[in-house]
């Protein structure tokens, strides 16, 4: 497999592709300094950190930190954990579509960050840089929170890609991972969207999320012919107790259930790869929660991850994004 970080390229440009990042290995101890770091991000949680911090600290990641741990040594890769070994075959798959510009991949929380890999293409003279953030639907929470980073980190000209929601070869791709679970699978009685989910204050202040969200689904259905009672919107991922973006993921799949609906196909086009949310809450946890309010099978649609259609994709954002 190449390594993106180590392609040489005989240019002054260079594509950073950004994820969420992952804890190092699924220990205890790795997944306790990946939460600590993401969970203090004051775009994630806003809360006082004076009052946030002992809290989280003192209470949550000493309560969650082995559990969460499990949860990773359960999809774990021979690589590394999925969102990582994704990640990086990913910006491999678009180094190839663009040879004459340096390729490589940063997360905001863990390794290797935003600043090292800045500071790395500082190092190798490269003056022009466009940051892809590996979220389709911008949210504060995410793609503000890469930019927050950037604009410390940078000492070059740098373009952020800020969303990419409603790109005809994005939705062409998604929606051709669907065809394609279907022509091996068959389609199931119902089609379930789930995107991460936030808190609905978030969006109430104004984050554009849940709208992007909702777009990136009628273009994906439009895409298929899909008719209104072929589908559902749902958000999942949860944390903490005040309100989230509804319908939830979990309850809307214990009432499909209780309806007499036997098998639902699960996508999650707000991830660009697997990830924990994605391999173990939605294809194991949420599976097993489907069969127990009823339902026969969820059959969980993978990511777009490094297919060469996602890397199509991304590629073309990327060149349209770089500066002449």
């Amino acid at each position: 497999m190449t390594d993106a970080r180590t392609t040489e390229t005989n240019t002054d440009k260079a594509i950073v592709l950004v994820n969420l990042g992952t804890p190092d290995a699924p220990t205890a101890s790795a997944v306790r300094r990946y939460l600590a770091q993401f969970l203090m991000d004051p775009l994630v949680v806003a809360l006082p950190r004076w009052l946030w911090a002992p809290l989280l600290h003192g209470v949550i990641l000493p309560l969650r930190s082995k559990r969460v741990a499990r949860k990773y040594a359960g999809i774990w890769m021979p690589g590394g954990s999925p969102l990582a070994v994704y990640t990086q075959r990913l910006a491999a798959a678009v180094q190839q579509r663009m040879p004459h510009v340096r390729v490589v991949h940063a997360m905001r929380y863990g390794s290797p960050s935003i600043p090292e890999v800045f500071a790395g293409l500082r190092r190798d003279r490269i003056g022009r840089v466009v940051v892809l953030p590996l979220y389709p639907q911008y949210s504060t929470t995410t793609t503000q929170s890469v930019e927050a980073v950037v604009r410390r980190a940078r000492n070059m000209p740098t373009h952020v890609v800020s969303e990419y929601h409603r790109d005809p070869a994005w939705v062409r791709a998604v929606a051709d991972s669907i065809r394609t679970h279907w022509d091996a699978h068959g389609r199931a009685q119902r089609l379930l969207f789930s995107f991460h989910g936030l808190p609905q204050r978030v969006v109430d202040a104004g984050d554009p999320y849940a709208t992007q969200c909702e777009a990136s689904v009628a273009a994906i259905v439009a895409d298929l012919g899909l008719g209104p009672g072929d589908w559902t919107l749902t958000y999942q991922s949860r944390f903490g107790k005040e309100r989230w973006l509804e319908p939830a993921t979990t309850s809307t799949l214990q009432a499909l259930a209780k309806e007499g609906v036997r098998t639902v196909d699960v996508v999650c086009p707000g991830f660009a790869v697997d990830c924990l949310e994605t391999l173990e809450e939605i294809a194991m946890q949420n599976a097993e929660i489907f069969r127990e309010a009823g339902g026969d099978a969820l059959r969980y649609i993978p990511c777009l991850n490094d297919a060469p259609a996602h890397a199509d994709a991304l590629a073309a954002l990327a060149s349209r994004a770089l500066p002449a």
